[in-house]
Order: structure tokens, then sequence, then C-alpha cells
């Protein structure tokens, strides 16, 4: 028999439904694989097995009364460590936050629950969400299943590693520079930034964020096959009222052109060769499918990225610094000061002057997207990095943060944006960056659908 952890979520949930297996079954095989690779790689940092087979038992007993436990039924899935789940603490990375227990789920948590997701654990993140490496002072080290040598990417690489490593089907993530996305790139599996609005989220154990968090930040998901994005995106994006900015937008909008910008340096981005073939690859397995594909350039990205870190920095400013000094956490103070090197702080008419550029490039953005429903862009400009060379020097830093041009700009705007992982360079993942208009997560994962049919799927994997 197939080891259930290997099947994808879509799998698992229509054999559940249809009592080919029990969700126990299905979590006491998760827990197995959990115990089995978890400890190479430290992606699940938080789990409670009680918790999970009393899950799966409450989705059991749902089916055996005849009604009907969700789309998700039994389906294991990791939570990240910021978000609130009841019970557990939001420790985002933080020793200040290791007793900081939840006393409520957030909406994120609470929709995959009421889709019939079984939380498998907690992922990790770097201290504060902070890089696209991913290591704290509390829960440690995270390491990527394919290659230890190289990052598992970051905030949400616990998550990414989680699902690599066959950790559960789907993971949570969040993204406000990349968070979602370019973990998804470093494992070599495929990431949902969803449009702001669409998938509601808030801590309770938490202040409510300022400007730059509130525009720029989303929850999402990550997984190995299209269609589990697909499946657990409809899930997480349910009704909560607790998000003032969700938005109430069909997952289905109306057709579009099959037509896609190859865009292989935006906005002047230096991108290595091996990141140019793979874009030059989706695009023809695009066109092979029927699409048409012109080669052109993006609208800005770069001052959308000066925008967002500035906007991002005036709220991480007014109450980071002081967390900063607490906490103590090597890589978070060196990687906040390179930030805050980079990015002057604004007074008040900068920050106004910055949410009044943001309605051009919103508009510059989608005017483009009448245009090309899709574009193929990078998801960084190189090949993962070497794990923790963000902190080796300030040159470094800064030779990283500009490669991820596409991963920093885009937030500014609210756009989504879908990560496909499309093979590998020896043991090193790449892939490609899907955008498009805001709400059309629907012709990202149809285009992501097409570019995943013509390659070899993400299998998990065992760690290194």
């Amino acid at each position: 028999m197939t080891d259930l952890w290997r099947l994808p979520a879509t799998e698992l949930a229509a054999r559940i439904r249809t009592r080919q297996v029990s969700a126990a079954e299905v979590a006491r095989d998760a827990l197995g694989r959990l115990d089995a690779a978890n400890p190479r790689i430290n992606a699940v940092v938080d789990h409670r097995p009680e918790d999970v087979l009393a899950q799966a038992a409450a989705i059991d007993a749902t089916i055996a009364r005849g009604e009907d436990a969700g789309p998700m039924a039994g389906v294991p899935v990791t939570i990240k460590v910021n978000a609130d789940q009841q019970g557990y603490a939001t420790t985002n990375g933080l020793r200040l936050q290791k007793d900081l227990v939840a006393k409520a789920d957030s909406p994120v948590v609470a929709n995959l629950r009421r889709a019939g997701a079984v939380i498998l654990g907690r992922t990790n993140t770097p201290a504060f969400s902070l890089r696209w490496f991913t290591r704290n002072s509390l829960h440690g080290h995270t390491r990527n299943p394919r290659d230890p040598a190289i990052t598992p990417g970051g905030s949400s690489g616990g998550a990414a590693a989680a699902v690599a490593a066959g950790i559960g089907a789907v993971g949570h993530g969040t993204d406000i520079g990349g968070s979602i996305r370019y973990p998804a790139y470093a494992c070599g599996v495929h990431g949902l930034r969803p449009t702001l609005g669409r998938i509601p989220a808030w801590n309770q154990t938490g202040a409510e964020r300022h400007a730059g968090g509130q525009l720029m930040a989303v929850s999402g998901p990550i997984a190995r096959t299209i269609a589990d994005l697909r499946l657990s995106f409809a899930a997480m994006a349910a009704r909560d009222v607790r998000d003032p900015w969700w938005v109430d937008v069909p997952l289905e909008g109306p057709s579009v052109p099959r037509r896609a910008a190859l865009c292989l340096n935006p906005d002047g981005m230096a991108v290595q060769p091996a990141v140019t073939a793979a874009l030059i690859d989706a695009a023809k397995r695009l066109e092979a499918a029927g699409w048409t594909i012109e080669e052109t350039d993006t609208p800005p990205l770069r001052e959308p990225a000066a925008l967002q870190a500035m906007l991002w920095l005036a709220e991480s400013r007014r109450g980071l610094n002081a967390a900063l000094h607490q906490e103590a956490d090597p890589d978070a103070s060196f990687v906040f000061a390179q930030m805050e090197a980079l990015c002057p702080q604004a007074d008040l008419n900068a920050f106004m002057d910055g949410l009044q550029k943001r309605a051009t490039f919103v508009r510059q953005w989608m005017e483009f997207f009448e245009r090309f429903p899709v574009a193929i862009t990078p998801v960084s400009g190189e090949l993962p990095f070497r794990d923790q060379e963000d902190v080796e020097s300030p040159e470094a830093f800064r030779r990283i943060i500009e490669a991820q041009l596409t991963q920093v700009g885009l937030p500014l705007m609210g756009l989504p944006g879908l990560v496909v992982t499309t093979g590998l360079v020896g043991t090193v993942p790449v892939g490609v960056q899907l955008l498009a208009g805001r709400y059309r997560e629907d012709v990202l994962l149809e285009a992501g659908a097409v570019i995943e049919a013509a390659g070899v799927p993400a299998s998990p994997v065992d760690p290194a």
C-alpha cells in the first residue's frame, strides 16, 4: 500500500470522504512521517499527537453520521508559528513570545478546521518572520530537505520544508515580502500569495498592524500540487468578519485570453542564466498548450520595492526596536540593521507620499494585466541562496535583497503571485513566478497547472 503521506490533499480527502481510508489512519501515517523526517530538518517545532488523533477521530465521527466532513476532510496541514492556534503559543520565532498562548484560532486556522483539515503541527520561522532564511534563538535552525547547503527560504521556511518532505500535504504561510513564494521556490514546491483581502487573517494575541502590514501582509498555501493549492486556497478564503480587509469576491472570474508576458529582467534586475532558462522553459510549456507568449518588461517594481520597505520599516521602527533589543537574536538584529541602512527613516510627508504613489503603481499594473492576463517573472534573480548567506556580511545582504526585487516589489500593490517549481539544477530547485491582476488567482492556478503538467511532479523527498 502506498504511504498515505505521499498522497496529495485532493486524493486524501476523496479517500477519506468515501471511507476508503479513515482520517485516523491518515493522521497516524502523517505523525509517523513527521517522526521520521522532522529530526533532520526541524521544520515542525510544536506538535501534539494526541490532539492530532482527536481531530482525526472527530472527522471520522462526522462521516459515520452521514454528514459532510468538508472539502479537506482529514487532510493533514501545518500552521506557521506566527498565526494564532487555540492552545498553542504564537511565538513568531521569539523567546519573548514562548508563553503567548492563543485563546482562539485565527481566521485562517478556523477556516481550515471548518473545511475538515487536521492541524498536524506548527512550523518554524525566523525571529520576527524577518528573513528569507529560517533560524531563530527559540526553535533553532530549519534545513532544506532537498539540500541542507541551501536555504529552505523564509519566513515560511518551516512550512515549505515540511511540505517538501511529506510532513503534511499543505502548509500555511504568510507573505509580506516573499515569505510564501520564496520558500516554495527554495524547497521545490508551489506557493500562492493571494490578493490582499482574499484570505482573512488576524491574531487576537497581537496588536493591530499599522498601515504597511495591513496593506501588504497576506496568508496563503504551500503545496506539492497546483490542485492542492486550489483546494486549500478555497478553504482558507472563507468569510470571517474579524478581518476588515476580507473581500467577498468569487474564486472564479470571467474568462481571459490565453496570453502571457515573458519578463526575463523585470525593471532591469540581473538574472542568472539558469533562472532565465527556467523562465523560457515555462513559457514554452504554456505556448505548447495554446498560449500566446510575448517578451516584454513589467511595470515598475524597483520603486514599489523601496516604498514597501519604507512602509514596513515605518511600522517596525515604532514597535520593533525595543523587542529586537530584548530578544537579542543575532540574525534578526543584523538583518534589521542592514534594512535600516538601506532605507532612511521617513517623515510624515514621505509616508503620505508613499501611500499616494501606491495608487499609481496599482493602476499601472492593472492596466498591464488588461494586455497580459499573466506575467512570467523570476522568483529571484538567483538560484536559492547558500544557507545563512544573508548574515555573512553587509555586502552579501545587499546582493541578496537586490536579487529579491520581484519578491519585495509585488506586495505594495496587494497583487497575487504564484510560484511554480519547474525542476532542479543539480540538487538545487528552480521555478518561476506568475503574476496576475487582483482577485485573479484562478488565472494563475490555470496557467500554473499547465506548467506543472508539462514537467515532473513535485513528490515528497527524504531529507538529505
